[in-house]
């Protein structure tokens, strides 16, 4: 007699592009992806937020952009963190514990 295993119900979507197991959890991989991206994110913002002003050709153009147009540095600073809350919201939200709908 062949066995027969349950058959797990699976989601559909995206009209079937994206398929998953109903009770899977999402992989630790991708929950510290999460955390890797956004702190990326904010290294680059905060690295480049003056633009590249140490650059070998551009700097001095760079340098004299940013004097000719007086940027905020409080605007750069209030940008940054709302996506430092943006970013512990998400991953907050990927790191939670697993719920079915």
């Amino acid at each position: 007699m062949a066995e027969t295993q349950p058959q797990q119900e699976i989601k559909e979507y995206a009209d079937g592009w994206i398929t998953e197991r109903k009770g899977t959890d999402v992989p630790t991989f991708l929950k510290v992806a999460f955390i890797v991206i956004a702190g990326g994110c904010l290294a680059y913002f905060f690295i480049y937020m003056y633009g590249e002003t140490t650059h070998e050709d551009r700097g001095i153009l760079v340098q004299q952009f940013n004097e000719v147009t007086q940027s905020s540095p409080a605007l750069m600073y209030i940008v940054a963190a709302l996506a430092l809350i943006y970013g512990i919201i998400v991953v907050s939200f990927a790191w939670r514990k697993f719920h079915e709908d």
